[in-house]
């Protein structure tokens, strides 16, 4: 009798807890479908307002007063100007700080602080990177309000994410990779060159691109360290000033007449199709250096 009362003790437990599972399964998914509809409906909006000024004109133009003349071609290169310098640079200090923190430092308190404050960082909002650039860049080093100001800040804005990602690729690579290369007599520089970067290249080239894409759609850094939010050039170096496409779409944006929120949707669309090409990317070379490997 009482062995037939704990089996139906049991088995009531057990349906309850699985009335709950499914319970929370079903918000779960709920979840998920209510923020893909919110997703679909945006895009569906944009693509809706936008889709009738993606052009050539629309691309090859300078932006102007007048709607159904402004183009993206000043935002579309300075974007690719301030990617390309925050990218190398994030990359070269992102990367040699995760080498050095990872095969380099001590396990010691203050390598710890170091984590736990690269960790932080990376939550910081994105403002005040772009207040550090200003006083860093646009003042201290009197770079001025040029491409390198801006992608030296957008370096700075991804560089703990940068730094986070090669540490955990890194850290993913089999200890007895390194072993054998100290047994055969490689020196730690040699074993890290040769042996263990190449195995977590695919996850670290992963993190960066990744962290530029996001660099890409930032405002508020750009915006605090003096981006123009008119330019009717194009960048030509290093020095020149600048915009981008996201200070480009908030400026169309701002603006009452409806021919500009038009061609902000089709901003918005030329945009996102940058990052998916990025993303895109990244998932490519990922498989392709793991299938090396």
């Amino acid at each position: 009798m009482i062995r037939s009362t704990q089996r139906a003790d049991f088995q009531a437990r057990l349906a309850r807890r699985k009335r709950q599972s499914t319970i929370f399964a079903g918000l779960c998914m709920a979840a998920i479908a209510i923020a893909l509809l919110m997703l679909v409906v945006l895009l569906t909006y944009i693509v809706v307002q936008g889709y009738s000024r993606v052009d050539w004109q629309f691309l090859s133009s300078f932006p102007s007063r007048f709607p159904e003349r402004a183009g993206i071609q000043a935002a579309v290169i300075g974007s690719i100007y301030v990617i390309a310098v925050a990218g190398v640079a994030s990359f070269v200090l992102g990367v040699g700080a995760a080498i050095y923190l990872e095969e380099y430092a001590s396990r010691q308190k203050f390598t710890k602080i170091i984590q736990v404050n690269i960790a932080n960082l990376a939550g910081v909002p994105s403002i005040v990177y772009g207040i550090l650039g200003l006083e860093i860049f646009v003042r201290t080093l009197a770079l001025g309000k040029s491409v390198l100001a801006g992608g030296f800040t957008l370096a700075l804005l991804v560089l703990p994410v940068i730094i986070i990602a090669s540490q955990e690729a890194i850290r993913a690579v089999p200890p007895s990779i390194r072993e054998g290369g100290y047994a055969l007599g490689a020196s730690r520089w040699q074993t890290v060159w040769h042996l263990v970067l190449p195995q977590a290249f695919p996850g670290i080239l992963t993190g960066v691109i990744l962290a530029v894409s996001r660099a890409m759609g930032e405002t508020a850094p750009l915006i605090v360290m003096g981006a123009l939010t008119f330019v009717p050039f194009a960048p030509d170096g290093p020095m020149s000033r600048f915009t981008v496409l996201p200070i480009q779409i908030f400026n169309w944006t701002s603006r009452p007449q409806a021919g500009f929120h038009e061609a902000a949707a089709a901003g918005i669309m030329v945009l996102l199709v940058l990052l998916f090409i990025m993303n895109a990317a990244a998932v490519f070379l990922r498989f392709k250096f793991r299938d090396r490997m």
